[in-house]
């Protein structure tokens, strides 16, 4: 309850501190967000197969921008800001899905997967050759 109260407050210079809270929730954001894409990169390098390279691709990634985003949104607090970093988010959330599937499905294809890992092969009939046409 005090938080609320202290919000509304001024310093001596004349900065509340609701501007130093956001300023240190944002300054938290972007740490985690970075992090978060840190990670990402070294999971890239250092995972050994195409599926857990993936999931480094895609997971870490894009919370990585999500709260990255946030912060800055957060930082500037402005509408035309959080107007520009909402669509930089979505297609963020649309594409790294996308992409990591087309992946995938390649490296099943080429056979650099290893099918013994996998629980369930819904793939397995696309891999059969298709019956020669009229016969």
């Amino acid at each position: 309850m005090s938080i609320f109260l202290t919000a509304a407050a001024t310093t001596s210079e004349g900065i509340s501190t609701a501007d130093t809270w956001i300023d240190i929730v944002s300054l938290v954001l972007i740490l985690f967000g970075a992090l978060l894409c840190l990670t990402a990169a070294i999971g890239l390098l250092r995972f050994r197969d195409v599926a857990t390279r993936l999931h480094a691709a895609t997971k870490p990634q894009v919370l990585g921008l999500i709260l990255i985003a946030l912060a800055i949104a957060l930082s500037l607090r402005t509408w035309p800001v959080v107007a520009f970093l909402v669509p930089i988010v979505l297609m963020q959330l649309a594409t790294a899905p996308l992409s990591a599937h087309m992946v995938g499905r390649q490296a099943y294809r080429n056979g650099t997967i290893d099918e013994r890992s996998l629980f369930v092969d819904e793939l397995a009939d696309s891999r059969r050759t298709p019956p020669a046409a009229g016969g």
